[in-house]
């Protein structure tokens, strides 16, 4: 069962850092778009940021700390 727990969660996390990584790219190309004058969507990804890649990232940091103190206190259980 806790593999399967910890299988889950892996494949949420890693779903997640290519969202994260997305969403930076969109970052950084909208960015480069509002300095040349060029809209690429600046606007809606502020607008997006609080209820979506906010928690995106709140995800993946509370994830990663979870599944590390999870495989830490697993091989404390079952030392081999």
């Amino acid at each position: 069962m806790k593999d399967k727990i910890l299988n889950f969660l892996n494949l949420i996390l890693v779903a997640d850092v290519f969202f994260v990584f997305a969403i930076f790219g969109w970052f950084a190309i909208a960015v480069a778009g509002r300095s040349t004058g060029v809209n690429l969507g600046f606007d809606l990804w502020y607008s997006l940021w609080q209820p979506v890649f906010n928690p995106a990232l709140g995800i993946l940091m509370g994830g990663a700390i979870l599944s590390g103190i999870i495989n830490q206190v697993s091989k404390r259980l079952n030392p081999k």
